[in-house]
């Protein structure tokens, strides 16, 4: 038996260096892609939402907190992070962080 033919016979059937190359880099390629469109992209979305949100809230809205308390805004500063919200029967006044509200639930008509 020739060991030379066996040796040229395998050689062919071995892929190049660069089709190696592209058979590792592709599904590792794919799975960043994925991530991005499944993980990255959305949660982006949803933060500028939020920030949409916190920065158009208004006297006299009505929020939700992380905490579950509702109440409406009745003291509102734009440069500053808490806001001051009445809540309940008795008119009780909360300071919150922005941060923490969670929802607007006033609809406001857009110009």
């Amino acid at each position: 038996m020739d060991f030379q033919v066996l040796l040229a016979d395998a050689a062919e059937l071995q892929p190049s260096p660069t089709a190696a190359l592209l058979q590792l880099a592709l599904p590792f390629g794919l799975m960043i892609v994925l991530f991005y469109f499944i993980l990255l992209r959305p949660e982006k979305k949803r933060k500028e939402r939020m920030t949409e949100m916190l920065s158009s809230i208004q006297i006299a809205d009505e929020v939700v907190t992380s905490g579950g308390i509702i109440g409406r805004v009745i003291d509102s500063k734009p440069d500053s992070e808490a806001i001051v919200i009445e809540t309940g029967g008795d008119k009780t006044r909360i300071r919150v962080l922005k941060s923490h509200i969670i929802e607007n639930r006033t609809v406001h008509d857009d110009v």
